[in-house]
């Protein structure tokens, strides 16, 4: 029983209030993943104001109060109690700077596996190379990596007029276009239970081993650097997520100590892998854009060590945001 009514308002108040507020948060962001402390404390809210209501019913006067909790205790009850399925927003920044991070983090040990892989590659053609020059021509598939790479470097140089003048973007849409195949295809051949994906990784690696070498062998090291540093900042990783996507759907459809049936696993990993997937697409956009304006243009037009600067503060930006962006999770929002 209620004595003074008055002073029973003034000290549950604040809790009414409480509740009040943080279903209002919840029904203004219905994504909103709570954290099990939330979801304890706002139950512990809804028990109070329940048992106030009943309280209070036993009370004559103040029927504004009486309704007032009638209707937080029902929109406390149906957040509590729903079970029908929320449509879900997409928000772009948040999947951005939190899903595609947190994605990348939860399968990091795919992604370490196709660096592995790539590095294997990238050794096979650098010593492949190296023990026999001829092995060029079979190695880099590409007719303007085998030539001498200092009368490459000599060439590029010397020319005086932009040779991109009218087709940067044309050239630049061909990049993307073209890398982008080559990534999807890396996540597809997931489907030869991880086959396709690791000749295709080791495939990559022996190309880049081989022009790396050739280039360094013959003192063009800065040269590469202001080449390749600048897009390849940003399109090797992202053909290393595509690996670390195909890696990922095959170990899914092996399932080695996974009793799930398969439908099951797929549904597990099919919005990592298509977060991943379009991940790698905005990378390599970039990556085109930086390749058509900037990695084909070399001294005089732009000094190698502003490339080579660019490059680094490029790879040193994705590894933060790669490794750190996303870090608090948003089911740890507090109401």
């Amino acid at each position: 029983m209620i004595i003074d009514l008055q002073r029973f308002v003034e000290h549950n108040r604040p809790c009414w209030t409480e509740l009040e507020q943080a279903l209002n948060r919840l029904e203004a962001e219905p994504d909103t993943r709570m954290s099990l402390e939330s979801l304890q404390h706002l139950h512990l809210l809804y028990e109070q104001t329940t048992a106030d209501l009943a309280r209070l019913s036993t009370f004559s006067a103040e029927p504004e109060i009486r309704r007032y909790l009638e209707s937080l205790v029902a929109r406390a009850y149906g957040e509590i109690h729903e079970t029908r399925e929320r449509r879900r927003r997409f928000y772009p920044m948040r999947w951005l700077f939190q899903t595609l991070p947190q994605t990348f983090r939860r399968h990091v040990r795919a992604f370490w596996l196709s660096l592995a892989i790539t590095l294997v590659g990238c050794a096979f053609g650098g010593f492949a190379l190296a023990f026999d020059p001829a092995a060029k021509a079979v190695l880099l598939p590409f007719g303007h990596l085998q030539g001498d790479p200092s009368e490459r470097v000599a060439q590029e140089e010397s020319v005086s007029t932009d040779r991109l003048a009218g087709h940067r973007t044309t050239f630049s849409a061909f990049l993307m276009t073209h890398n982008t195949r080559v990534s999807i295809l890396a996540l597809a051949l997931g489907m030869t239970w991880g086959a396709g994906t690791i000749i295709l990784l080791f495939y990559n690696g022996v190309i880049l081993g081989a022009v790396v070498t050739d280039y360094v062998a013959a003192g063009q090291t800065r040269f590469l650097l202001g080449w390749l540093l600048p897009h390849g900042a940003i399109e090797i990783p992202a053909i290393l997520i595509a690996g670390q996507a195909g890696l990922i759907l095959a170990a899914t459809l092996i399932g080695r100590g996974q009793r799930a049936r398969l439908s099951t696993r797929l549904r597990s990993v099919s919005g990592d892998i298509v977060t991943l997937i379009f991940g790698v697409a905005l990378l390599l956009i970039w990556a085109g854009v930086v390749e058509a304006f900037l990695s084909q243009y070399h001294e005089p037009f732009i000094p190698y060590a502003a490339k080579i600067a660019f490059g680094a503060v490029e790879l040193v930006l994705l590894s933060l945001f790669l490794a750190k962006s996303g870090g608090r999770k948003a089911d740890r929002a507090k109401l």
